[in-house]
């Protein structure tokens, strides 16, 4: 015999767990954007989160808010400078799992990386694992992930050598691109 209150009880909890990724997702982009401010404070480097492509389709309410629909797929999440003019592109994964897959990376984001990358930007994938365990990985290590590690999908420890230090609260994704010499990608 079936109980239908447990179709119910899947579906509720499938939508608690999107619900806390996405949450997750916002948080691990604010520490980007609060490590984004500090660097511009500090001018080495003034990084932007990349607005999303949408269009309104209804006016603001009181409270400003509106319907919009996406008018094109999505771009990487950050663009700007390092200090000295180098141009820096990031996309920003997080994962509450053990693993992240290389599609993760939408193909529209995945063929910018890669021409920003062919005209000498330093092109990354900045991930999260579980909102204790950040990387920056360079956009050819993501891109030849099967290459890499035999597999497209990567883990903690497969990209250790491209962790993200925390310094005083904030991550430190500059210094980490500069100790794993992204630059010269």
């Amino acid at each position: 015999m079936e109980y239908p209150y447990y179709k119910n009880s899947e579906r509720a909890a499938a939508m608690i767990r999107g619900k806390s990724s996405r949450l997750a997702g916002s948080l691990f982009e604010q520490l980007i954007d609060q490590a984004c401010h500090w660097y511009m404070e500090q001018g080495i480097a003034v990084i932007e989160k990349t607005p999303e492509p949408m269009r309104p389709i209804s006016k603001p309410n009181r409270a400003g808010q509106f319907q919009a629909c996406y008018i094109k797929q999505a771009q990487p999440d950050y663009k700007g400078s390092l200090q000295g003019g180098r141009t820096i592109v990031m996309e920003a994964k997080h994962t509450d799992h053990t693993r992240i897959a290389f599609d993760r990376v939408s193909g529209e984001q995945q063929r910018q990386l890669e021409a920003y990358h062919n005209m000498g930007a330093i092109a990354v994938v900045l991930v999260s694992f579980g909102m204790q365990y950040f990387f920056c990985i360079p956009w050819t290590v993501w891109r030849d992930m099967k290459a890499h590690f035999g597999r497209k999908y990567i883990k903690a420890e497969d990209v250790s050598v491209f962790r993200v230090p925390i310094q005083g609260g904030r991550l430190d994704f500059v210094s980490a691109i500069y100790e794993n010499d992204v630059t010269s990608e």
